[in-house]
């Protein structure tokens, strides 16, 4: 199964085209999209998970095309979208909101309900079950958006700078969390870090001003560049040579 964007276009307006042309094939289970801001990352998330519309081409996740509203509404079961901010919904619980995740894709209550225990289990919020949504913690409130995802059973998570804004201890749980994820559904986090690519991410796509500057695998991503030095110091180093800035 790939997500694949085909000769899109996409401007907010007549003078700002952010993407013109533009072709992307994304057929792995754990992908990083890298890019510094203005690179057109936030826009092709958004196409890919439905909340923006090409003025070109097609963008689809294996034969599902949301422009056909005959497959809009598979298509946005099959991809979840978490933004940068999770929003509580008033007066829900963390439990609540993750079966109310599943009830918006088209999941009766019961099952909903149901699946959300054993989601909310997956991403170790099981304790938190109970909480109002509101008073949990940023990471805790994006790890309740996968659980979310994995209670309607998405087949690919689409993530926005997940880990921004989160402290250390946050940012570790929610990695070991991704790394769990790869297992069964694939993923692609829109970031503009470069921490951990070699542990996390099989495939990389480098993204400067609407265009594709490096599509392939981490080794090969690393190879890139001439720096010997640990996979981190290898990943920023490559980053900043093709983009032609430091991180």
């Amino acid at each position: 199964m790939a997500l694949e964007f085909c000769d899109v276009s996409f401007r907010y307006n007549r003078k700002t085209t952010v993407l013109d042309g533009f072709d992307l094939r994304i057929d792995n289970p754990a992908t990083v999209l890298l890019g510094p801001n203005g690179a057109g990352k936030s826009t092709l998330m958004g196409l890919a998970a439905s909340q923006l519309k090409p003025l070109h081409g097609t963008v689809a996740w294996g034969d599902r095309n949301p422009a056909d509203r005959r497959d809009l509404k598979a298509y946005r079961k099959a991809v979840a979208w978490l933004p940068q901010q999770i929003t509580p919904v008033p007066g829900l619980t963390v439990r609540e909101q993750v079966a109310y995740a599943g009830w918006l894709k088209g999941m009766n209550r019961t099952d909903a309900w149901s699946a959300s225990a054993a989601t909310l289990a997956r991403v170790g919020l099981s304790k938190l079950a109970d909480r109002r949504s509101h008073q949990v913690s940023g990471g805790q409130l994006r790890r309740m958006g996968i659980a979310g995802a994995l209670t309607h059973r998405s087949e690919i998570i689409l993530m926005d700078e997940p880990t921004a804004g989160l402290d250390l201890t946050q940012r570790k749980v929610f990695r070991s969390l991704l790394e769990q994820l790869a297992d069964d559904v694939h993923f692609v986090v829109s970031t503009h870090q470069t921490e951990d690519l070699a542990d996390l991410y099989q495939n990389v796509v480098v993204l400067d001003h609407g265009t594709v500057r490096f599509h392939g695998t981490t080794a090969e991503f690393h190879a890139t560049t001439d720096n010997d030095q640990g996979p981190r110091e290898r990943a920023e180093a490559a980053y900043a040579r093709l983009v032609g800035e430091e991180i």
